[in-house]
């Protein structure tokens, strides 16, 4: 809080930048539509090309796992699958982990190289896989018939991923050729037809 003459106004506070601060910001509304969606309606088509919502879940874990694991984090053995699980026990199960090992200086500190420059772990993981929470959950709600609407801070962190990653967004697994959307597109139809996703 500040004093403006004689009353109080309230000053935004930075919000913490810590690995572990930045995925929970990511993860959370994840998590929340997850647990409130009908495993079932997952097992419908996502617009990732021949995957169900419940592929979306588990490409998550998969890919999230297998970076952090390379990195020397300690996660634990086996993974936790969807199928054995379900979606959102598997998610929690998993995001739980990730969680700890970013809160702990030792895995998520140090230096890491990236395509574009070195890195720490925790803010490459960010950068990589930070993109992928928001994205993958608007493909996790579109499989279930769920809107999801991006906040403003998720599109500027959307929109900064895909010009930071340049002409790699278009190589091999990563994002289709973008699709043309009319002048009158909101914001975040914009930014999801340059990730290859058709957002109508």
């Amino acid at each position: 809080m500040a004093v403006v003459g004689r009353r109080w106004q309230a000053v935004a506070m930075p919000l913490p930048r810590d690995a572990a601060s930045v995925f929970d910001r990511k993860n959370t509304p994840l998590m929340r539509l997850i647990d409130v969606t009908d495993p079932r309606s997952l097992e419908g088509s996502s617009p990732c090309e021949g995957w169900s919502g419940l592929d979306v879940v588990q490409h998550l874990i998969d890919t999230q796992r297998d970076f952090l694991l390379k990195a020397g984090a300690d996660l634990p053995d086996p993974a936790p699958t969807v199928a054995a699980l379900g979606p959102a026990t598997a998610w929690r199960t998993h995001a739980e982990a990730v969680a700890r090992q970013l809160a702990d200086d030792t895995p998520a500190e140090p230096a890491y190289g990236t395509p574009f420059g070195t890195s720490t772990v925790g803010a490459a993981f960010d950068q990589f896989f930070g993109f992928d929470l928001i994205v993958h959950r608007w493909d996790i709600g579109r499989a279930a018939g769920v809107p999801v609407d991006f906040s403003e801070r998720e599109l500027e962190q959307v929109e900064t991923a895909i010009a930071g990653f340049g002409e790699h967004i278009r190589g091999e697994g990563v994002c289709g050729p973008a699709v043309e959307v009319g002048t009158d597109a909101s914001r975040q139809d914009r930014a999801l037809a340059l990730t290859g996703r058709d957002p109508r």
